[in-house]
């Protein structure tokens, strides 16, 4: 997969993971009612060496988990990903479609990532977009195994409190430690964790969220990154 250039059998991923039955039974369902997507434990995307890690909360089921690639397919990539353009950190403002069934976005389409990474707080599709808190705990190891294994990493932008409370999680700090809000900056574990509301489209609908509120938190991160 373009972009990922770490072997899925590191610690950070595991492609048949059933360590959650609610979520393994999920999947199982969601494959039945639409075999063609993946349906199946997405992989974090971008380079290893990458100073920036964007924390998301969960695939989608039309989208990340559809694709088999971080926030591509649902309402929150072309955000996302469009905001990386604008900042010189991915080669394309959004993914290529064959048509517009999510399972057919091309995995050769030259959507590589440029200086940051983008993984999940949560591994697998949850029923409603909604993780319970033992499955955040359980998928955890792999985002602090992921954290560990990246040796520039310097900044991680938590999209959502999930993601936040996840973050800190992997880097044995209490989430009472560090309160989530849009915008604010902790130093954490020498790290620079940056919160964001989530770009999902029902934060961008109703205002919660707008483009220029979302570029303003990675233009920070950038600047943290600098230019080396």
């Amino acid at each position: 997969m373009p972009g990922d250039c770490a072997p899925h059998s590191l610690p950070f991923y595991d492609p048949h993971c059933h360590r959650c039955d609610r979520l393994s039974g999920f999947l199982r369902q969601v494959k039945a009612d639409y075999p063609a997507y993946a349906c199946l434990p997405v992989p974090p995307l971008g380079p290893f060496d990458a100073p920036l890690l964007i924390a998301g909360l969960a695939p989608g089921l039309h989208g990340a988990n559809a694709s088999g690639r971080p926030f591509t397919g649902d309402g929150a990539g072309p955000l996302l990903f469009g905001t990386l353009f604008a900042l010189g950190l991915a080669e394309r403002p959004q993914p290529v479609r064959i048509d517009d069934h999510p399972s057919t976005l091309r995995a050769d389409d030259g959507l590589e990532l440029r200086r940051c990474r983008i993984s999940n707080a949560v591994k697998c599709l949850p029923p409603a977009n909604k993780p319970l808190p033992a499955e955040v705990r359980t998928c955890n190891a792999f985002l602090a195994a992921e954290i560990a294994a990246m040796p520039k990493l310097r900044v991680i932008v938590a999209l959502g409190r999930v993601a936040h409370d996840a973050v800190l999680l992997a880097l044995r700090e209490r989430p009472a430690s560090r309160r989530f809000a849009h915008g604010a900056e902790h130093v954490v574990a020498g790290l620079t964790l940056i919160d964001s509301y989530h770009c999902s489209r029902y934060n961008q609908n109703t205002g919660r969220l707008t483009p220029p509120m979302f570029r303003a938190v990675f233009e920070r991160a950038r600047e943290h990154i600098g230019d080396a």
